[in-house]
């Protein structure tokens, strides 16, 4: 892997570590496209899916599906640095510079793909209690909750993963959604509705964690208390696209960055791909990350060609 060079100014550099950016990456490097990848996490927040069975030619944790998809961007020695963006300007019109916690970046084009983060359950209890049952992340605390009862609070493929995986663990699973059904996939929903462990609570909201030092109930807008041990949220995340939005880049009503077929912005230069998308009619999958990952790359690669071409002529 190479190392990053402050003062280089290169074809494109890629914002974000996850399945959008570092396909980016990979198709970049075939095209010859000279590219920086910057991320907080390689491989983002697919590294918190215990089980993925529906990327073609895998299954498994979604950790390690990362890492394979890390190591082949790094075969192509693509730069990657592990660091947080704190800002993008467009200084001129032939540049951009990318502020980072470990120096400052310049590139012609750039390819937004942050993804999104965790969106946060706003009621009594839900912070104080943070890590003291509380979680975002049923991979990184399902140990702490052996042989004990716990929460789900969701409808998603996401909150269906997170209370399959904790069933393993706990003694109970409860799962509580605001409509009459689960909206993630149907196998999913059905092996969740066999096993003796699970329960689900439709039609009900969680308004309040209750517990001094952790987690002891929580209470529901249908007026049940019911005591658990853990509550794990996964209610969605929120597009990261605070740094698109200070460039001048269309957002959509939900926070996400609206783009065209070929991943562009209303900002010439600025390409964008995955969950932070408003493309591929808002399907929060590897798959379409990936797809729009490698949209983006061509997109920037048809750019730069397209200016060498007009340099060529005059």
């Amino acid at each position: 892997m190479s190392d990053p060079i402050p003062d280089k100014l290169y074809d494109c550099i890629i914002v974000g570590a996850g399945p959008a950016g570092l396909t980016s990456s990979i198709y970049s490097a075939r095209y010859k496209v000279d590219c920086l990848v910057i991320g907080k996490e390689p491989g983002g927040t697919a590294n918190l899916a215990h089980e993925i069975l529906n990327w073609p030619g895998f299954k498994g944790p979604g950790l390690e599906l990362m890492k394979k998809f890390k190591e082949h961007a790094l075969s192509f020695d693509v730069p990657l640095l592990t660091a947080e963006v704190e800002g993008i300007i467009h200084p001129d019109s032939n540049s951009f510079e990318v502020m980072t916690n470990k120096g400052t970046f310049k590139a012609k084009n750039i390819i937004l793909a942050m993804g999104t983060m965790r969106r946060k359950l706003d009621i009594p209890g839900a912070e104080r209690l943070l890590g003291r049952g509380v979680s975002y992340c049923a991979t990184c605390d399902c140990n702490f909750m052996k042989d004990k009862v716990v929460s789900v609070v969701g409808g998603s493929d996401a909150a269906a993963m997170a209370a399959q995986l904790l069933s393993k663990y706990a003694r109970k699973v409860i799962i509580v959604y605001r409509k009459d059904h689960m909206r993630a996939e149907p196998m999913r929903v059905e092996e969740l509705e066999k096993d003796p462990k699970v329960s689900f609570e439709y039609n009900a909201n969680i308004t309040e964690i209750i517990g001094s030092d952790k987690v002891e109930k929580i209470k529901l807008d249908n007026g049940k208390e019911l005591e658990v041990d853990g509550v794990f949220i996964e209610i969605g995340g929120v597009p990261l696209s605070t740094l698109a939005s200070d460039l001048g880049i269309d957002i959509a009503t939900d926070g996400r960055i609206k783009v065209g077929p070929d991943m562009a912005t209303n900002v010439e230069g600025v390409f964008a791909a995955g969950d932070i998308t408003d493309g591929s009619n808002r399907f929060n999958q590897i798959s379409t990350a990936v797809a729009e990952g490698a949209i983006a790359a061509l997109s920037v690669f048809q750019r730069i060609s397209k200016e060498k071409k007009g340099k060529d002529i005059s």
